[in-house]
């Protein structure tokens, strides 16, 4: 199961004094706001509170997510990511990319926008892709499409496309915050176990 925040914030007290600043910085955000996930009792809330964590541990200085450079790091965040993934939600990410209402171009589509047309052709083919690569356990391009498909219902939230506990979107919901639950604190660890990765600077920085 997946490391909860007061064990991970134990370690972060311990080590934070030989942290980089970037990455005490990003460490202490995240832990913030998985704190705040761990204690909330809807699915909305947990998910973006979730959202917010791993994009504070991950994100570059654009706020955009980015992955670490190098073939053997990566190779190592894969294999423990990995464990992550294929131990406690398999079944949750084979729902996920099986649900059509986090899949872009049907939104598009239903919004009428340009070369949308063809939406349904594309999912099936990014479900025969996903399938395939959950087959080998492709863990980076399983997460590939799994974060496009979580930026989705994002999207939805954040941008008020949705309605608190609306019942309409509760498995999406659900799945995409298990899965959450399981990979944010994972890649804090990582990046803890890593402090002297090039992690790059945080987002919006502390300034005076």
């Amino acid at each position: 199961m997946a490391v909860p925040y007061s064990i991970l914030k134990d370690r972060q007290r311990l080590e934070r004094a030989d942290h980089p600043e970037h990455l005490a910085l990003r460490v202490h955000r995240a832990l913030s706001w998985l704190n705040r996930a761990e204690q909330s009792t809807d699915s909305d809330s947990r998910f973006i509170f979730l959202w917010i964590a791993f994009n504070a541990a991950y994100a570059n200085e654009a706020g955009e997510i980015r992955m670490a450079e190098g073939r053997r790091f990566s190779e190592f965040l894969n294999q423990l990511v990995s464990q992550a993934v294929w131990q406690h939600y398999p079944n949750a990410i084979r729902i996920l990319l099986d649900n059509k209402f986090v899949y872009q171009p049907f939104w598009d589509n239903l919004n009428k926008l340009p070369d949308s047309a063809d939406w349904a052709l594309q999912f099936e083919r990014a479900k025969i892709a996903s399938t395939s690569a959950l087959g080998r356990r492709d863990t980076g391009k399983v997460l590939s499409i799994v974060f496009s498909r979580l930026y989705t219902l994002r999207n939805q939230l954040i941008h008020g496309g949705a309605t608190w506990n609306s019942k309409t979107n509760r498995d999406q919901l659900r799945d995409g915050a298990h899965i959450l639950e399981e990979l944010v604190p994972a890649v804090i660890g990582i990046m803890m176990d890593n402090a002297r990765a090039n992690w790059g600077e945080a987002c919006y920085p502390v300034s005076q």
